[in-house]
């Protein structure tokens, strides 16, 4: 699948899955997709769990969501680290008023649940914060990925290829 000329983002905070940032990162590169990696900071490398490292490209508050087709969030902590920058949380939250792709997996729900962006969607994520995306309205499933409408979520690693799968079909469309 082809997102040449399309812009997408790739979030990112201190102590990311290594995985879930990587894999969705040169996916979107591969497809001849522009890339920004996104952070509270621009130009500033942060550290994965797993000791890889990414460096910003963007900082939140500088990101044009009309100018992206999407934005992946990855989970390990860093979605913790995210949702304390109110920069990151309203980016989220504008990609998903615009109808743009809002992906997020593993823990990346949390910041789905900071922004506010939950109520009565079909979500699925790393089982231990369930009980946080039900509290935040959402009606939460164990499956390896589910596309509610421009959100999409997965849950673990392994879910990555049929993740970015759904992503990359779902980027093609905006």
């Amino acid at each position: 699948m082809e997102l040449k000329d399309r812009k997408t983002m790739v979030m990112v905070e201190q102590m990311y899955n290594d995985y879930e940032f990587v894999y969705p990162y040169y996916r979107l590169l591969e497809t001849g997709a522009h890339v920004d990696v996104v952070a509270p900071e621009a130009k500033k490398t942060y550290p994965g769990k797993g000791g890889t490292t990414a460096t910003s490209t963007l900082a939140a508050k500088d990101a044009v969501p009309g100018d992206y087709a999407g934005i992946v969030i990855p989970g390990g902590f860093a979605p913790d680290f995210m949702r304390r920058h109110e920069a990151m949380v309203n980016l989220v939250r504008e990609m998903f008023t615009q109808g743009k792709v809002v992906a997020a997996i593993c823990h990346g729900g949390w910041m789905l649940a900071s922004a506010r962006i939950l109520k009565e969607k079909k979500v699925t994520s790393f089982f231990a914060i369930k009980d946080d995306l039900i509290h935040a309205g959402a009606n939460w499933g164990d499956q390896e990925v589910v596309v509610d409408d421009n959100l999409i979520t997965s849950r673990t690693p392994d879910d990555l290829p049929a993740f970015m799968r759904a992503v990359l079909e779902g980027m093609s469309k905006i």
